[in-house]
């Protein structure tokens, strides 16, 4: 069983680097989803991908990690867009592949920080005889919820629009019905994997990502240059 509160943030893992007192436990979606959408609005209120992070919270707490990581994916997901214009000139269109590559590494590099924190917050549980493993950590399972916030938000926003056809409004009503039933679904799906972590079900084991292609000594284009 889980012991005690956690209420200080130290991971001494070499695939982990925080260092942070915090007063807040996650067992479940349920302090994280205001986060997230609390990013939504702010990044909304200017909707330009160069204006700043303004992170409200205390520096390297889990709540402004979240918060930092929903914005890594919200910045990314209009860059995203930006990219796909057909007349985009080649050099801005370069320019914006290396943003895109440097955001994504920055997604996974917080992703493993938020995970640093379920590897404290589970360590003294006592795993059960019979634990079994999960195919993916927590950080990535709230990754793909992160990421299914801004589905929804902009499915919403294609749902409101008053320039187009009663038929692209129907289809987007029903694809945002799907997304939120798959809201319900994945937020239930992790809230069930916390308990099991919390109560020695599941054991707590997550792996450091290994990007090879952003390496100068495992990439080939890159080491074969020198």
């Amino acid at each position: 069983m889980l012991n005690g509160q956690c209420s200080t943030f130290i991971i001494q893992h070499s695939a982990f680097r925080i260092k942070k007192i915090t007063p807040m436990i996650i067992l479940s979606t349920a302090p994280i989803l205001p986060i997230f959408n609390q990013v939504l609005a702010d990044y909304h209120k200017f909707d330009d991908v160069d204006h700043p992070c303004e992170n409200p919270y205390e520096r390297l707490t889990i709540e402004w990690y979240l918060y930092n990581k929903s914005w890594i994916d919200t910045v990314q997901w209009h860059l995203e867009d930006l990219i796909r214009d057909p007349n985009i000139d080649p050099v801005k269109a370069l320019a914006l592949k290396r943003r895109i590559d440097k955001s994504n590494q920055d997604r996974t590099d917080i992703v493993e920080m938020i995970d640093g924190y379920f590897v404290l917050l589970f360590q003294k549980v006592e795993p059960l005889p019979n634990a079994t493993l999960n195919t993916e950590s927590p950080a990535w399972a709230i990754d793909r919820l992160s990421i299914l916030q801004l589905k929804i938000y902009h499915m919403k926003a294609e749902v409101e629009r008053t320039d187009v056809s009663e038929e692209h409004k129907a289809k987007c009503e029903e694809k945002l019905r799907v997304l939120q039933e798959q809201n319900t679904d994945l937020c239930t799906a992790i809230d069930q994997l916390m308990e099991c972590y919390k109560t020695g079900e599941k054991v707590m084991k997550v792996y450091k990502q290994m990007k090879m292609y952003n390496d100068p000594a495992l990439n080939p284009v890159l080491y074969g240059q020198k």
